[in-house]
């Protein structure tokens, strides 16, 4: 068996994957990335461990991310080379929602948007400091937690209503484009009753409110009505139904597909497998 291991060593996490030379998908695994190095090293032990495979069953290690700059080398002696990142990124997407073309928007530390098309480009529209970074330093001092889990689960009792201002709070008779509960505001009516559960919902609802109306901007752009989310944030419950109610104001098509978290280690594997 030869397997093709992609890792994407993020600012935060390390994220590998396996594929099969058909291009099938062996196994995944994420791990904390507190060092580039330390997590690359960490990553590649568990995940041969657990998937039961040997240097000799590995073809071909591929990195990306920000921290593949602190790599050097072949690794264990197994062929290792490296990806731009926003290659991987646009054909993880593209793998992943099975579409020939589309924007790809990757939410990590920060967020990067990516206009991927099969059999063409795969270019780097542009990005934004808003992210997962974002979530975890805004809850740290908001609401006095950190982790994501802690974070995941204090805002499933939020109250946005406690928060954010919406069209309806400032406009007695509304726009004929925009419904009342649209968000006019994020954090523009804290009010006094307003919890940590109530400050973490509000954070996430201002980052996905941020990248959906980016995503939007992208699509319009680039003449394009879908946009394919990747990153960890996309597990978040608020990912679906936040992003949903872009569709209408945009006309444009949310997708998340399975296992967006890992689609740039998934595109960065692929990229040493020829073409989509």
């Amino acid at each position: 068996m030869c397997v093709i291991l992609g890792i994407d060593i993020g600012g935060s996490t390390t994220k590998i994957v396996g594929l099969r030379e058909d291009y099938s998908l062996v196994a995944t695994l994420r791990v904390k990335a507190d060092d580039p190095l330390t997590s690359l090293y960490g990553a590649l032990g568990s995940f041969t461990a657990a998937n039961r495979l040997s240097l000799g069953d590995i073809g071909k290690i591929v990195l990306t991310g920000v921290g593949a700059s602190y790599a050097e080398g072949d690794i264990y002696g197994v062929p290792t080379v490296k990806v731009e990142e926003f290659t991987a990124v646009g054909m993880g997407g593209l793998y992943l929602s099975k579409l020939d073309r589309s924007v790809v928007v990757s939410m990590g530390t920060g967020t990067a948007f990516v206009w991927a098309e099969r059999g063409g480009e795969f270019r780097h529209l542009g990005g934004s400091g808003i992210g997962g970074g974002t979530l975890y330093g805004l809850c740290s001092q908001l609401c006095g937690v950190r982790q994501f889990s802690q974070i995941r689960k204090l805002a499933h009792d939020g109250d946005l209503n406690l928060v954010d201002l919406t069209v309806g709070d400032i406009s007695r008779g509304g726009y004929s484009t925009l419904p009342s509960d649209v968000t006019a505001a994020n954090f523009g009516n804290i009010s006094d009753a307003a919890g940590p559960a109530d400050m973490a919902l509000g954070v996430i609802n201002m980052i996905f409110q941020t990248v959906g109306t980016t995503a939007v901007l992208a699509c319009q752009s680039c003449r394009c009505d879908t946009v394919v989310l990747t990153g960890y944030m996309t597990t978040l419950e608020q990912a679906r139904p936040c992003f949903d109610r872009f569709a209408p104001l945009g006309n444009i098509r949310f997708i998340i597909p399975e296992n967006a978290t890992y689609a740039t280690a998934i595109g960065a594997a692929l990229s040493s497998l020829g073409p989509l």
